[in-house]
């Protein structure tokens, strides 16, 4: 098994990369075993969040180098990127848009499309281990898996612009200072901080985590005004849930209140 998953008890679901899932994550192979995980997860309405986690050295290393040398030589290396990107877009979509909580527990190295796995990520903790590159640069690609509209958002433009037109690596020092990693752990405690994260930020009705996951993300794209009825056609829709009665009524009851 290259990709498991576990019950980790309070609504959470650990998926983790092992083996070559974690080394040669994006292949035609073990890139649909990574997105069926992670898609029954987010299907899952007893999963409220998903903490993905990777193996040894690599949380997710990305593309399998080899079957891209094999796709030049058949002259298919379009169709191949095609195939792949065609899995990890619409995956990376549903991840940002689903009301799940998706933490990365960044155990080690994430590159290429592993590093916009872990972007897309709501929340990122990592281990002194942990490291960050795009790597396509240095292939003579441009950047893929969401990076280069995730990354700035997090360290900011020029930041992002550095670190492809260089081809950096980032420590998880370095990570963490820029914005990039939320957190730093200890190896032994990784996962155990991921889950109590994960609770923490997964606590709150279904409306509340899915709206305010999409007000952040067309923020930046949209004037005040045009945000402000955005605001404001999702909040009145929250007015109609059973999370905003439970909430008004925890309230006046003075206690903490229970949306799911």
């Amino acid at each position: 098994m290259t990709v498991s998953s576990s019950d980790m008890g309070n609504g959470v679901q650990l998926i983790q990369f092992s083996g070559q899932s974690a080394t040669q994550s994006f292949s035609r192979t073990f890139l649909p075993e990574i997105a069926n995980a992670i898609d029954k997860g987010l299907s899952n309405p007893d999963v409220r969040a998903l903490v993905l986690t990777g193996e040894g050295k690599f949380f997710s290393a990305g593309a399998d180098i080899h079957a891209f040398a094999k796709s030049i030589e058949d002259g298919d290396s379009p169709q191949l990127i095609r195939e792949l990107t065609g899995v990890l877009h619409p995956l990376l979509m549903r991840m940002r848009q689903s009301p799940t909580i998706c933490v990365a527990a960044l155990n080690g190295a994430c590159a290429g499309g592993g590093l916009g796995l872990a972007l897309a990520c709501d929340v990122r903790i990592g281990t002194p281990n942990a490291k960050m590159a795009a790597s396509y640069a240095g292939m003579g690609l441009s950047p893929d898996g969401g990076t280069t509209w995730l990354l700035p958002r997090l360290v900011g433009d020029q930041t992002a612009r550095r670190f492809f037109f260089e081809n950096q690596i980032w420590s998880a020092e370095q990570a963490n200072e820029m914005g990039a990693i939320d957190s730093l752990v200890d190896q032994e405690s990784l996962v155990d901080s991921a889950v109590v994260l994960a609770i923490k930020w997964s606590q709150w009705g279904d409306h509340t985590k899915e709206a305010t996951k999409h007000l952040l993300d067309v923020q930046s794209v949209q004037d005040f005004e045009t945000h402000l009825k955005h605001e404001q056609t999702l909040i009145e829709a929250a007015g109609t849930t059973e999370a905003f009665k439970e909430g008004v009524t925890a309230f006046i009851e003075k206690r903490r209140p229970k949306f799911n």
